[in-house]
Formats: structure tokens, sequence, C-alpha cells
């Protein structure tokens, strides 16, 4: 802690300044963002309506201490190039994932291989089954003639005298 008034002083003018650099800087990076976002989304348009604003974002900070003059033009010129590229074909753009949507597309991958591979299953068990109905159905009608040849003979077996009574035997 400074002890001399005009050390205490400069402690709190370089506080405020720090402040004021900090915000300013941070709605530098903000304007940049947000432009290259929009490049990266493919909205080209929306890029050409941010691309002034943007440019005098890095002018003003420029007029206030936070960049130089070199680089304020350096990165003036980086956002205007790669714009005019995309706008002219140069250069594609490549959408960019993160971890989240990566794994969001593996996860919807797997689900859909199990669904299919839960439908050819189930596929494959309604060919069997119509096969063995079908190879029943072939089978039945040799069962039938099969069934009545010995269901003749059964009757045969079965038709017996009636049986008699204690009081029709008393009678006869």
């Amino acid at each position: 802690m400074p002890n001399i008034k005009s050390a205490k002083k400069r402690v709190l003018v370089n506080e405020k300044k720090n402040e004021r650099n900090r915000t300013l800087t941070a709605e530098l990076r903000t304007a940049i963002k947000k432009f290259n976002s929009a490049l990266d989304s493919n909205d080209i348009e929306t890029a050409e309506k941010l691309l002034p604003e943007t440019m005098s974002v890095i002018d003003s900070a420029v007029t206030k201490g936070i960049i130089t003059k070199n680089t304020a033009n350096n990165r003036k010129a980086r956002l205007s190039k790669r714009l005019s590229d995309i706008k002219s074909g140069k250069k594609e753009i490549v959408i960019k994932k993160d971890n989240k949507t990566i794994a969001a597309e593996k996860r919807a991958a797997k689900v859909a291989r199990e669904e299919a591979a839960k439908a050819e299953a189930k596929r494959i068990a309604d060919e069997k089954k119509a096969a063995k109905e079908a190879e029943e159905e072939a089978n039945k009608p040799k069962a039938k003639r099969a069934s009545k040849k010995t269901d003749k003979k059964e009757a045969e077996k079965t038709e017996t005298k009636p049986k008699r009574t204690r009081a029709k035997k008393n009678e006869e």
C-alpha cells in the first residue's frame, strides 16, 4: 500500500484505466467473434453487415489506446480478406464441431445402427416363421390323409355293441 499522496492517486487512476481497458478489449473481442461466427455458420449476408461495425470497433480501440494502429490494420485486413476469399470461393467454410456435437452424432448413429439391427433381426424372424408355417401347411394335407385312414380304423374299433345294463340282462 503506497504512503505518498501521488502514489495513492496513481493506484486509483490505474484501477480506473484498467477497468476501462478491459471493457473496451472485451467489446473488441466480442465484435470480432460475432463476425467470425457469422462466417463460420456460412451466413455471408450477416458477415457483410457486421464487417463495417467490426471495423469501427477496431478503429475506436485504436483511438482509445487499446491496440496500436498497425495491429488494427492487420486485424481489419485479415477479416476483410477472409470474407472476400469465402465470397469468391477461394476458401470453403469447414463447419467446426465441438465435442458435444460429435458425441451427439455418435449416439444418434449408434441408435440408428441398433434400430437397423433390430429391424433386420425381426425381418429374419418373420421370414423363418413364414417358412415354418408354409412347411406346416405343406405337411398338413399329408397328415390329413393319413389321419383319415387312422380315423376310420379307430372309428370301427370304437363302434362296439351298446353296453347292456342289468335290467336288460334280466329281461333276456
